[in-house]
C-alpha cells in the first residue's frame, strides 16, 4: 500500500473521518494498517504504518499519549486513527498540541463503522489503484516495444518516449549537454551536481525532484541520463521498471542515432574550423588540435591537396547531399598503400588532404591513378554526379596547407577560365597559365605562329589532326597511352604522328625545354580562344 493520508481520507468510509491534528503531515505515506491494542505498540510499529485505536490503552493518561506520539513519530509511523465516543469524547488539548508540533496526523474515525470496514476499504482502493497502474504500465510497455522496433531521428525519438511515459522528462548527454527537455527544470537545474552518479534514483532541484536513470551501453559506456518528473509522491516498482525499460530503448537508439548525430556535429565543427583557418580566421594549431582530438592524422609526410567539385546544376541541399555521398565513397574506397586521405565538405566542394606514409616522397602517380578512378566512378556513386578534381603541388610541411588550398582554387579558376575539359587538373598544368595570363594577345599569336608554322602550312585537315594529337599528348604530360585513349586511336598511331611532328617542328619530346615550349604554345592558344 502506498497512499498518502490525504488520499486515504478520500476513500469511503474514511470520507466520514476528520483530520483533527497534525494537518501538516497529511502527505505522510500509509504503507500498512494495524489495530493498536497495547500501550507498548510503538516498539512494534513499522515505518509507514497507520494505527487504529479506541483510545482504551491511553484513556487514563494524556501525557502517556504524548509520549506515545513521540515514539510513533520516531519510528516513522504514518498516523493515528482514534474512534471517539466510548473512552474519549474528545482529544485532550495536550495531545492535539503535540501532534501539531510533530506534524503527526491524528484522525477522528467515524463511530458507526468498524475498523475492519475501513481497513478493507483502504486495501480494496489500493488493489484497484495497482490494477489500473499495472494496466497503464502494460500499455506503455507495449508502445515502447513497438517504438523500439523502428528507427527514427533523435528529436522524434525523445518526443515519442515522452508521450508514451506521460510525464515531463529531460535527456542530458554524457558531457552535461541538454539534448531534450519538456520539464520546468532550467538547464542550470539539470546540470546541477554534474556529473551525476551512475546509480538510478531521485535527484532534487530545490523542492522539485526527478527520477534519474543512466543510459548505459553493454560496454558500460555512459551516453547520458534520462530524468523523468512524475506527478506522484511515490513510484511503484512497476513504474520504476518502466522507466528503466524506456532508458534501455533510448540507449539502444542513441548508440546509433545519437552517435551518428554527435559524429556529424563534430565533423561540422572540424570543417568550420578548417574554413576559418583557410580564411585566416584561426591559427593552424587550433585546427590541428581538434583534428587530433578526433583521432585524425592529417600529415604523415609530404602531401597534396585536392578540391573535388560537382557540376553547378543542383540546388544547395542537393549539392550538399551529392558531396556527402562522394565523401563516403572516397572514405570507403580501397586506398593506395602509400596514401592516407582526409576529406572535408567545404560549402560547394570537397577538400581532401592526401598524405604520403613513406619517407621516399609523395606518390604523385598513385594519387593521379586514384583520382582517375574517382572520376570514372563518380557518376555512378549513388547519383553523386560527375565530379572534377583540382590538385595542388606537393607540400612538405603542415604550415603550407593554406597555400595548397589556394593552389587548388587557382587550378579550378584557371581551368574554368581557359575552358579546359580535363576532369583531373593539376596545379603544374596551369602554373604557366597563371604566370603568362597577362602577356599580350599579339605576343601570344606571334609565338604560336612561329612555333607551329611548319604544321600550319600543311593541308588544313592534316594540320588540325596533328595539332590536336600534339595538344592531347602535352596535356597528358607526355603519356602516349593516355593520349591514345582520349583520342580514341591506337597508341601506335599516336607514336607515328608524334614522330612526324617531331621532324616537322624540329623538337625532341625527351628534352624538357622543347616540352615546356610546346606547353606554353597550347596555353597561349587557350588564352587566345578565351579572349575572342
Amino acid at each position: 500500500m502506498h497512499l498518502t493520508i490525504r488520499e486515504a481520507l478520500a476513500i469511503y468510509p474514511l470520507t466520514e473521518a476528520k483530520l483533527v491534528a497534525g494537518k501538516q503531515g497529511e502527505s505522510r505515506i500509509v504503507k500498512s494498517v494495524n489495530v493498536m491494542d497495547a500501550p507498548d505498540i510503538a516498539d512494534w510499529t513499522k515505518s509507514g504504518e497507520m494505527l487504529f485505536t479506541t483510545a482504551f490503552a491511553m484513556k487514563d493518561s494524556p501525557q502517556e499519549t504524548v509520549n506515545l506520539l513521540r515514539k510513533l513519530n520516531d519510528r516513522g509511523a504514518a498516523g493515528l486513527g482514534i474512534k471517539l465516543g466510548r473512552f474519549w469524547t474528545e482529544l485532550p488539548q495536550v495531545v492535539v498540541d503535540e501532534a501539531d508540533r510533530l506534524h503527526f496526523p491524528i484522525i477522528e474515525m467515524p463511530f458507526q463503522f468498524t475498523f475492519s470496514d475501513q481497513m478493507n476499504a483502504l486495501f480494496n482502493a489500493e488493489y484497484r489503484r495497482n490494477t489500473k497502474l499495472l494496466q497503464t504500465v502494460l500499455e506503455k510497455q507495449t508502445k515502447l516495444m513497438q517504438f523500439g522496433l523502428k528507427q527514427d531521428n533523435m528529436l522524434s525519438m525523445f518526443q515519442l518516449i515522452s508521450g508514451i511515459l506521460g510525464y515531463p522528462m529531460a535527456v542530458v548527454g554524457a558531457r552535461g549537454q541538454i539534448l531534450y527537455n519538456t520539464s520546468s527544470w532550467s538547464p542550470e537545474h539539470l546540470a546541477q551536481n554534474w556529473p551525476l552518479k551512475r546509480k538510478s534514483g531521485w535527484v532534487y532541484a530545490g523542492k522539485d525532484r526527478a527520477y534519474r536513470v543512466g543510459l548505459h551501453q553493454q560496454e558500460d559506456e555512459l551516453l547520458g541520463h534520462l530524468l523523468i518528473m512524475p506527478d506522484t509522491v511515490l513510484l511503484a516498482n512497476v513504474e520504476e521498471g518502466l522507466f528503466q525499460q524506456a532508458a534501455d530503448i533510448l540507449t539502444f537508439h542513441m548508440s546509433y542515432t545519437f552517435r551518428s548525430h554527435v559524429e556529424a556535429s563534430a565533423q561540422r565543427d572540424l570543417q568550420n574550423m578548417l574554413m576559418r583557418y583557410l580564411d585566416k580566421g584561426t591559427p593552424l594549431e587550433e585546427f590541428m588540435e581538434q583534428a587530433e582530438a578526433r583521432g585524425l592524422t592529417l600529415f604523415t609526410g609530404p602531401y597534396q591537396c585536392v578540391i573535388s567539385k560537382s557540376k553547378p546544376d543542383h540546388a544547395e541541399d542537393q549539392l550538399q547531399s551529392k558531396l556527402k555521398k562522394m565523401k563516403t565513397y572516397m572514405e570507403s574506397h580501397p586506398k593506395s598503400n602509400n596514401l592516407r586521405g582526409n576529406h572535408f565538405v567545404l560549402k560547394d566542394r570537397l577538400f581532401s588532404i592526401y598524405s604520403g606514409i613513406q619517407s621516399e616522397g609523395f606518390p604523385e602517380e598513385e594519387l593521379a591513378q586514384l583520382l582517375t578512378k574517382y572520376a570514372g566512378d563518380s557518376g555512378c556513386v549513388e547519383e553523386a554526379g560527375e565530379m572534377s578534381f583540382y590538385t595542388s603541388s606537393t607540400k612538405g610541411k603542415p604550415i603550407a596547407l593554406r597555400e595548397a588550398y589556394l593552389e587548388c582554387m587557382e587550378t579550378e579558376r584557371m581551368g574554368s577560365k581557359l575552358g579546359l575539359p580535363d576532369r583531373i587538373l593539376h596545379y603544374e598544368t596551369i602554373e604557366f597559365a597563371h604566370l603568362f595570363q597577362h602577356v599580350s594577345a599579339s605576343m601570344m599569336e606571334d609565338y604560336c605562329a612561329k612555333t607551329l608554322r611548319p604544321l600550319l602550312e600543311k593541308d588544313a585537315e592534316y594540320s588540325q589532326e596533328m595539332i590536336r594529337t600534339l595538344e592531347v599528348f602535352i596535356r597528358n604530360d607526355g603519356q602516349v597511352s593516355e593520349a591514345a585513349k582520349q583520342l580514341f586511336i591506337h597508341r601506335n598511331t599516336v607514336t607515328y604522328r608524334l614522330e612526324k611532328i617531331s621532324d616537322l617542328l624540329q623538337v625532341d619530346f625527351k628534352k624538357v625545354n622543347d616540352l615546356l615550349k610546346l606547353k606554353a604554345v597550347f596555353l597561349f592558344r587557350q588564352f587566345l580562344h578565351v579572349r575572342q
